[in-house]
């Protein structure tokens, strides 16, 4: 893959945040344009929406000078026996995962996803893994940003990055044997082909605005994630900016007065639905079902009207589908014409297919001892483009919950770290300053936090 062609396919997995609702001029005839710019209008409307463009987190990334995000361990003393730092993949790709903190006269402030972290998530998971000696640890970054900084609002978008993966295989695929990529070829032409149903379903949705009431959708989805596991994160996204976007709760009120969308609707959900998903994130195998989805919803949220949720999600669903696992600017032929061969496929349905193979690689034959390096090609594309773009501090671009990363590969990063310490209020005071560097080189996601499933010898520590 060139530089130029990377470049494309990095700018294209970003979202803008800062740049107008309205289409460029070559964007007019595509045929998601004017209903993606629907849906923004749409989003911006709800109960929360203005939350989408003012923030805390674009405040916090707009300023000038100094920036303070936290950073939650569980392997502190491996960090400071080693004095260094390492990112890990998932949703900011190759960066420290961190949430935004807030400085006021009594301390610094979490932000409402750090507070969950630090609280909730993180002793859950060690208290699932029987750890008793040891306790999340908060870390403290102040990133000073240079003057040079990109001032705009790039987010990366996970979901955006189906392509991206499928370029990467093509450029390696030969650590694999011919057997063995014929093998993973016709692996997920099979589960796109037995998937065709659900996919023209969505389609149907998004390109010709078809009505499709929501049990029957919401129940061939169910049917339909095992096959296409990324249909399990575009479940999870919908129904998290659905809670985000309209929740009406005492909470998320107090939160949207201080410039926060409500994390903890999700995350609640989320455990709530799959209680052993502490240390295995893994929303590929989010897919509750549609049985119990509105007992589910009202028991992190009691506000949610659920006939509108439920709508919305086939809609929503729909349109995710299209724009993110479809050939950009191709609509769909008609499905019973489709040639089920790797090569046609990925000329309409590339993203899936990326998105199908990026995961598939995880357990395939050899292939996980090549894995990591798979994802380290990936963010070594990621830091190029943010360093390209002086973007010091990327985020979460699928919606801004509040997950930002620190860009690992930034020439000269001025920063400084401490160990923190909870006040009675819940503010963080630095406690200890330490001596870390951030080092450009992925951790094993085994040794991650919100990704571990095992507890393993001390390990270098990540997001």
């Amino acid at each position: 893959m060139d530089f130029l062609d990377a470049y494309h396919l990095w700018a294209d997995a970003h979202a803008f945040y800062d740049t107008t609702l309205i289409p460029s001029p070559a964007d007019t005839n595509a045929p998601l344009a004017q209903q993606s710019a629907a849906w923004d209008e749409r989003l911006a409307a709800t109960p929360n929406g203005r939350l989408l463009r003012q923030n805390s987190l674009f405040d916090a990334l707009n300023g000038n000078g100094t920036l303070h995000l936290l950073h939650v361990t569980h392997a502190l003393e491996q960090i400071n026996e080693q004095g260094f730092l390492y990112p890990s993949g998932g949703c900011l790709v190759g960066s420290i995962y961190c949430a935004p903190l807030t400085a006021t006269d009594r301390g610094l402030r979490m932000h409402n996803l750090a507070a969950y972290v630090l609280t909730k998530e993180a002793p859950a998971f060690l208290d699932k893994l029987g750890v008793t000696d040891r306790v999340p640890a908060p870390l403290i970054f102040e990133i000073n940003t240079p003057p040079q900084a990109y001032q705009g609002l790039a987010g990366v978008d996970y979901l955006r990055l189906g392509l991206i993966h499928l370029r990467i295989y093509c450029h390696l695929e030969y650590l694999l044997s011919k057997s063995e990529r014929h093998r993973l070829r016709e692996t997920v032409v099979a589960r796109v082909k037995n998937s065709a149903a659900f996919l023209a379903t969505a389609a149907a949705v998004a390109y010709r605005g078809t009505h499709i009431a929501a049990r029957p959708f919401l129940r061939l989805l169910d049917e339909t994630i095992p096959r296409l596991p990324i249909l399990g994160y575009l479940y999870f996204e919908a129904l998290a900016e659905y809670l985000m976007l309209h929740s009406a709760s005492p909470h998320t009120r107090r939160l949207a007065d201080i410039g926060e969308l409500n994390n903890w609707l999700y995350k609640e959900m989320l455990f709530a639905s799959y209680p052993n998903m502490a240390g295995k994130f893994d929303l590929a195998r989010f897919r509750p079902r549609p049985s119990q989805l509105a007992d589910l919803i009202h028991q992190v949220d009691p506000t949610i009207e659920i006939n509108h949720a439920t709508d919305y999600l086939v809609e929503r669903i729909s349109h995710l589908i299209a724009a993110r696992l479809f050939a950009p600017g191709e609509a769909p032929e008609a499905w019973h014409h489709t040639r089920w061969e790797f090569d046609a496929l990925s000329t309409q349905l590339g993203p899936l297919l990326g998105h199908l193979i990026h995961r598939e690689l995880r357990t395939f034959g050899r292939y996980p001892d090549f894995y990591f390096y798979f994802d380290q090609y990936k963010a070594l594309q990621a830091w190029n483009y943010w360093n390209h773009m002086d973007i010091v501090a990327p985020f979460n671009g699928t919606m801004p919950k509040g997950e930002v990363g620190i860009n690992p590969a930034y020439p000269n990063l001025d920063y400084r770290v401490w160990r923190a310490e909870q006040d009675n209020a819940g503010h963080l005071h630095p406690a200890e300053q330490l001596s870390l560097t951030i080092a450009p080189r992925l951790v094993d996601i085994k040794y991650t936090l919100m990704r571990n499933n095992q507890w393993t010898a001390p390990a270098p520590s990540a997001a």
